[in-house]
């Protein structure tokens, strides 16, 4: 009989070789860089932060990109202090708690840190006296830097006209904006004031705000630009002086009264069980050829007299040549060339005097640019994002913007926000475009900076971060003329399943200078600023399976952000 036939092919039945096992990607972990001296102390208050998945809109990403952005997740720069979106409030802005649209955006903004009283004005500044009522010692007039006299025009702390901010208002601002501040002290009285010792009286002055700040306050500052010719006390009237100082003000001699202050000041925190930190005055960079020899030789005096008594230093700088019609391209490359030099000035001159290394201080910053509305644009904020990523990479310890608000002057206005003068029906507090750059540069960014690179151009800028919980942060900014497709490579990061993204532009209301800027293409019902409902406007998102391309149009910002899995 016939026999079924039976297959014979080897391994019937049997189980199937497994696959090759799929070898996981290595990722190298984060380490923490030591912290640098130009931070220091300013990172005591750092804090880990958490990234929310935002509301979104889905986007169809490009097929391709121009360049790329190639991010090292395991390669931390720095932890970011908070102390660097600081800015200015000063005291002619209102008594600002009476203004409920202000301080609910100031809050929004989280600056973080607010200075207090304001420029110049610190120097002609009384915090604890009535209006009108200086102290006896204090002339009624000043001179100025060619030697005539003019009324003194002293402001003060007690001040409750609707018009000013007083002391008692500027803390009450801060407790409920969520902010803490930076107090410069009145130097300049040290220098015009006329009792047998006058130094003595200015820093008994900043000591008693210093008691009655009660620990309210960490930071604090003695003086303002005062190796300048513009500054109350450079030139003084030596009839009006008893204690024998010379007419013109030097670096040395303010190095010397610095100590005197920086002793009376630091014994009545220390007396309230107070920790307080203090910093001095110091020039930017090299002196121009128009400065004086005060200018000309500050740093040096003043390091050499100071020794290592300044807990920090203190610079200034609004990055393009003064009272100049500059345009985009100049504006946006001082932001990356200026940063840079101002710090490595100061650390070189700190060198030269053999002092120690302390944290610096920008603690006034924007543009000089003026005739073209530069100070109220798109582009400022453009290069307010520059100086901001620029500010984390070189290791600044604080940084203050000059200011919350000003005078339109035609649109040569430094004010983040509309005081009330500007024209086409501008309402009052309405924010300018630096205020949207600056708000969603920090609602992308995390807590540590990243190595980040861009192929074959110098068009894009980029500055990456990581956050502690994980997920990725990124600000693209478009230097250039014409649009860029970016592509994002991330080493030693394992993505989510979604990336997110805001993108900023400008207008065509003003030339290269709109006065608005576009969210995701949403934009203000006003003349100038951006959208009203910038806290709920959606993010932009894709898959990150597509891999994550996006566009940055032609002088522009986009934030994004990347799930981590």
């Amino acid at each position: 009989m016939l026999l079924p036939f039976i297959c014979c092919k080897k391994n019937s039945g049997a189980t199937p070789d497994p696959e090759p096992p799929v070898t996981p990607p290595v990722i190298k972990p984060q380490v923490d860089p030591p912290l640098a001296n130009t931070i220091g102390f300013f990172m005591d208050d750092w804090q880990p932060r958490t990234f929310t998945s935002p509301a979104y809109t889905d986007i169809t990403i490009p097929a391709a990109a121009s360049h790329t952005v190639t991010i090292d997740y395991s390669d931390v720069i720095t932890k970011i202090p908070r102390s660097l979106f600081g800015n200015n409030a000063n005291t002619w802005m209102t008594q600002m708690v009476t203004e409920p649209g202000l301080m609910t955006d100031i809050k929004n903004l989280r600056p973080h840190i607010i200075r207090f009283p304001g420029g110049s004005i610190s120097d002609i500044f009384f915090w604890n006296s009535q209006p009108g009522v200086p102290p006896v010692d204090a002339p009624a007039s000043l001179l100025n830097a060619a030697g005539a006299s003019a009324a003194a025009g002293y402001w003060f702390g007690k001040n409750n006209a609707g018009w000013t901010l007083s002391v008692d208002n500027y803390y009450s601002m801060l407790q409920q904006t969520g902010n803490q501040g930076i107090i410069t002290v009145n130097y300049g009285y040290a220098r015009y004031g006329t009792s047998a010792d006058p130094v003595a009286a200015a820093a008994h002055l900043a000591a008693d705000w210093v008691r009655y700040d009660n620990g309210r306050t960490k930071y604090w500052e003695v003086g303002n630009e005062n190796f300048g010719d513009w500054e109350a006390g450079y030139r003084i009237n030596l009839a009006d002086n008893h204690d024998g100082q010379p007419e013109y003000l030097s670096g040395q001699l303010y190095g010397q009264h610095f100590k005197v202050f920086a002793d009376s000041m630091r014994k009545a925190a220390a007396a309230a069980g107070k920790t307080i930190r203090i910093g001095a005055v110091t020039v930017e960079a090299a002196s121009p050829a128009w400065a004086t020899a005060t200018h000309r030789n500050w740093n040096t005096g003043m390091l050499g007299a100071v020794g290592n008594s300044a807990d920090f230093f203190v610079i200034h700088s609004y990055y393009t040549p003064f009272n100049t019609n500059s345009n985009a391209t100049d504006i946006l490359n001082s932001a990356t060339t200026e940063t840079k030099k101002n710090i490595d000035f100061v650390i070189n001159a700190l060198q030269t005097a053999g002092t120690a290394a302390k944290p610096v201080v920008l603690d006034e910053w924007n543009i000089f640019a003026a005739g073209s509305k530069q100070q109220v644009s798109h582009i400022n904020g453009l290069h307010a994002d520059l100086l901001l990523g620029e500010l984390m990479k070189n290791k600044y310890g604080m940084a203050c913007r000059w200011d919350l608000a000003n005078g339109w002057d035609t649109g040569n206005d430094h004010g983040m926000f509309n005081n009330g003068d500007e024209p086409d029906g501008v309402p009052k507090w309405n924010p300018r475009p630096v205020f949207y750059h600056m708000y969603y540069f920090q609602k992308f960014l995390g807590d540590r900076l990243l190595s980040s690179s861009v192929t074959n151009t110098a068009d894009i800028v980029s500055y990456a971060s990581s956050f502690s919980s994980g997920d990725l942060g990124v600000a693209l900014i478009n230097k250039s003329g014409s649009d860029k497709i970016i592509q994002l490579d991330i080493k030693n990061f394992i993505p989510g399943s979604r990336y997110y993204w805001y993108t900023l532009t400008g207008g065509s209301d003003n030339g290269e200078f709109s006065r608005k800027v576009y969210i995701n293409g949403v934009t203000s019902t006003y003349a100038s600023g951006g959208p009203q409902d910038y806290m709920t406007i959606k993010a932009n998102s894709a898959v990150t399976a597509n891999g994550m391309r996006v566009r940055v149009p032609s002088r522009s910002a986009v934030f994004v952000a990347v799930d981590h899995k």
